[in-house]
């Protein structure tokens, strides 16, 4: 495997309106590095689906790129049509997959953005479609610039020589560039610190193994591997200063969702007295959710445990399986929530609802 610290585009459109989306293809990492071209907005559902795209704020902008996949080609004559068309095009991607809520962020803010350039007086079809394509491209341009400021903000909670965790993949393969998570480490980098990180491996689908380390160590990052299960112990050593994970989706109460074994690490943490921080946009903020019991949890297919990522038969043909995809930490474990605006220290109700409210997010009426 070769070294660089050149950071590779997980997800893009190229060309016009009748361009393409072009992804990495994360099912064949680290093994092989590839693109697959998505046209249509079937193409873009089973890339979410099947996970070749993954990660909150990557699904965000496939979100809006697998939007305009689906417009381009209506044949509506009038602006009514073509809202009508939006949103069966919305509704379909929306059944991708349940939890990562920026998947609905991005739905939702290109329907709001077509129903607002109508409201203005847009009515002419084509100029909509091409509203749909700068909005994308705006959504991609964001997440690209958010996740520096989350590096910023998140590196400055990591000092020299420590020793930091992290659980699934929150790196450039989760975003439109540097990643959440991640991004602490590569700006921690590129400040000059020094520091070594551990990740899981991320039972079933081996996200850790097969995506974190391979963007770690690419990017010539002190990274060790180990089993999830080793967690404990590696902090009990003393190797563990802080932990760092992304989210899928955070209730308004600070309760956060992410890969499972996220909850089981954030309790080791607390137990060992280590700082467990989430890294996460505003976007994946999802403030009409109360609390992590209403987030709903995907459950996938028992095959990703009964057979592995390999593929190969690791437990009895048809034994019973409980998959899911996700786990909610509680805000009580969680030391801070780092966003693009800051840190959210002790996050609960309260905080959130500060923080919000301080960047003009949230007022007082919500």
């Amino acid at each position: 495997m070769t070294q660089t610290t050149k950071a590779v585009r997980t997800i893009y459109w190229e060309g016009g309106l009748d361009g393409a989306c072009r992804l990495i293809e994360q099912t064949r990492l680290p093994g092989t590095l590839e693109e697959i071209v998505c046209e249509t907005p079937e193409q873009m559902w089973d890339a979410i689906k099947r996970l070749a795209v993954r990660g909150a704020p990557a699904i965000g902008v496939a979100a809006g790129f697998g939007t305009v996949l689906g417009i381009r080609s209506s044949r509506a004559t009038d602006a009514d049509g073509f809202l009508a068309d939006l949103r069966r095009t919305t509704e379909y991607l929306a059944t991708s997959r349940p939890t990562a809520v920026n998947l609905f962020w991005g739905l939702d803010r290109m329907s709001r953005v077509a129903a607002e350039a109508v409201a203005a007086g847009t009515t002419d079809v084509d100029e909509l479609k091409t509203c749909m394509l700068d909005e994308a491209q705006r959504i991609w341009e964001e997440d690209r610039e958010i996740c520096r400021a989350l590096g910023r903000h998140g590196s400055a909670l990591l000092n020299e020589g420590e020793g930091a965790l992290t659980h699934c993949n929150a790196g450039g393969l989760a975003t439109a560039d540097y990643g959440t998570a991640l991004a602490v480490f590569f700006s921690a980098q590129e400040a000059g610190k020094t520091f070594r990180v551990f990740a899981d491996e991320t039972r079933p689908l081996n996200q850790g193994s097969r995506l974190t380390s391979w963007e770690l160590f690419q990017r010539g990052i002190d990274v060790t591997l180990i089993c999830d299960n080793m967690a404990g112990q590696v902090m009990k050593e003393g190797r563990i200063d802080k932990v760092f994970v992304g989210s899928d989706r955070v209730a308004a109460n600070g309760d956060a969702a992410n890969k499972i074994g996220t909850y089981s690490v954030s309790i080791l943490a607390k137990a060992h007295g280590i700082p467990f921080y989430v890294v996460a946009p505003t976007s994946t903020f999802d403030m009409k959710t109360a609390h992590g019991d209403q987030i709903p949890i995907e459950q996938r297919d028992p095959d990703e445990i009964r057979r592995g990522y390999s593929g190969g038969l690791n437990a009895p043909e048809g034994v019973k399986v409980y998959n899911p995809a996700f786990d909610v930490t509680p805000h009580e474990n969680i030391a801070g929530i780092v966003t693009e605006f800051g840190v959210i220290e002790n996050p609960d109700t309260e905080a959130v609802k500060k923080h919000f409210m301080e960047h003009g997010l949230l007022t007082d009426e919500g």
